[in-house]
């Protein structure tokens, strides 16, 4: 049996698709039969026409991927209250190299949505009025980073006020945090709940989306596409070596603080290289999307092998190459990880896919792959209430014990569920949403593609 699961994929749902969805709508049926058609031949009609038109079956195994990244990423970030042990914490701390993988499936899903399966075209009607687009994508998780900085934000403005920082600048982050461009201000990149320079960088990389990428790349073959990929990661490796020369090619002491912190901010912050991993993404959707009968037909390489040595990147920081977190995810990870992502793609269309990809895709690792994000937003804050030294010592008396940490993980899985729950999937939620893009896009109008005015006839 299949890993995807045939006729659903949330924004990739073929239930969605304007034929699929007609094809048993009662009050289409009807007026078809007022107008003398014969009702079963209006519905093989109708079944023909979904059929001609090729589905986009959900990925449930991508989604699993997820929860991956995440959950070590939420280790990473407060590891160092679980354990005294120095070689483990080596291997823990890496959180740098795995949000890398994020931008790639943010980039991997956004392509698979917005482009044409088998064909070198993206989806004009998706991209036709390309600031929805974006503030669609936008307001996808711009609610819940309100709602999740605007709860703390009394905690932040206090850690503030005990440090005396001045209220004018307490009010730049603010508005750095509540417009999201903190990523583009290496200084303030890690302001308040630190985690969300992501979802800053993600938001550069999706204005740019529907006229500068999504539709060139789409145009590309083949051919084009694995030179467009090798072009992506020169670059980005080209990146990581200038500051490692500046810097240091090998990772520093557990726990201590980068030679360069600036520059070491507009390395892995800035949106620019955001946007190289997740164009790396489009890009290695894409090779899958125009896979054709006889490559379909040819012996695949096990996704296990691939997930396996993108993951080992991580060890190598117990050995003598213990190359720094920018080395590691520009020339490992990052190409590994993408390269197992198509493994998992291509796998999961056959058959009879694999363990590892039956296991990503399975519903367990789905719905664990749906708190990703939610996991991603809250742990910090969470932290910061039991680890923060500021926070910690006057709520209660001092920062927890190691024993702790693993409550700790159970309060962000649960208060992730919650929030998912009852939050991201409420319908009043998407609603309002839904209202603001359209309001959004309306205003902007003309921001990402020029409306031209029709030409004034002369005077008579």
């Amino acid at each position: 049996m299949s890993a995807v699961t045939a006729g659903k994929s949330g924004d990739i749902d073929a239930s969605r698709d304007p034929v699929m969805a007609s094809a048993w709508d009662p009050a289409q049926m009807h007026s078809q039969t007022e107008q003398g058609k014969d009702p079963s031949q209006q519905i093989t009609e109708i079944k023909a026409r979904a059929v001609s038109k090729p589905t986009k079956p959900r990925i449930d195994c991508v989604d699993g991927c997820r929860f991956a990244l995440v959950m070590p990423i939420v280790i990473a970030h407060f590891a160092r209250f679980s354990t005294s042990n120095r070689t483990i914490l080596k291997v823990l701390t890496q959180e740098n190299v795995l949000v890398g993988g994020f931008f790639v499936i943010s980039g991997y899903v956004s392509g698979y949505v917005s482009t044409k399966l088998g064909k070198c075209e993206a989806e004009e009607k998706k991209l036709a009025r390309p600031e929805l687009f974006f503030w669609q994508r936008v307001m996808a998780y711009y609610p819940l980073h309100f709602l999740v900085s605007s709860v703390f934000a009394p905690m932040f403005v206090w850690v503030e006020r005990l440090y005396t920082t001045p209220w004018t600048t307490t009010a730049f982050r603010a508005f750095l945090n509540y417009t999201l461009l903190q990523a583009w201000f290496p200084l303030e990149a890690e302001i308040w709940n630190q985690p969300t320079w992501f979802l800053s960088a993600l938001t550069f990389s999706n204005i740019t989306m529907p006229t500068l990428v999504l539709p060139q790349v789409a145009q590309l073959s083949k051919v084009g596409l694995k030179r467009l990929f090798t072009a992506l990661t020169t670059i980005s490796i080209l990146q990581k070596v200038s500051y490692s020369e500046t810097s240091r090619f090998h990772s520093r002491e557990v726990l201590a603080k980068p030679m360069y912190p600036l520059l070491w901010n507009l390395t892995r912050f800035h949106p620019f290289w955001a946007l190289m991993e997740m164009t790396m993404g489009i890009v290695a959707v894409r090779n899958v999307m125009l896979d054709t009968e006889e490559d379909r037909k040819t012996k695949r390489m096990n996704p296990l092998w691939l997930f396996v040595a993108s993951y080992a990147s991580l060890g190598l920081r117990l050995t003598p190459l213990d190359f720094n977190d920018a080395i590691i995810r520009g020339v490992l990870f990052v190409p590994l990880f993408t390269k197992f992502l198509t493994a998992l793609h291509r796998d999961s269309l056959t058959d009879s896919p694999s363990a590892i990809t039956r296991f990503f895709g399975s519903s367990i690792m789905s719905r664990l792959g749906g708190l990703a994000f939610p996991m991603f937003i809250l742990h910090g804050p969470i932290g910061q209430v039991f680890y923060k030294k500021s926070i910690a010592k006057r709520l209660w008396g001092k920062a927890m014990p190691k024993v702790f940490f693993p409550v700790y993980l159970l309060i962000v899985l649960f208060s992730s569920h919650v929030v998912n729950e009852y939050f991201v999937k409420n319908k009043g939620v998407q609603a309002i949403s839904a209202r603001l893009s359209q309001f959004l896009a309306r205003q902007t109008e003309g921001m990402l593609q020029d409306k031209k005015a029709p030409l004034s006839q002369p005077s008579s």
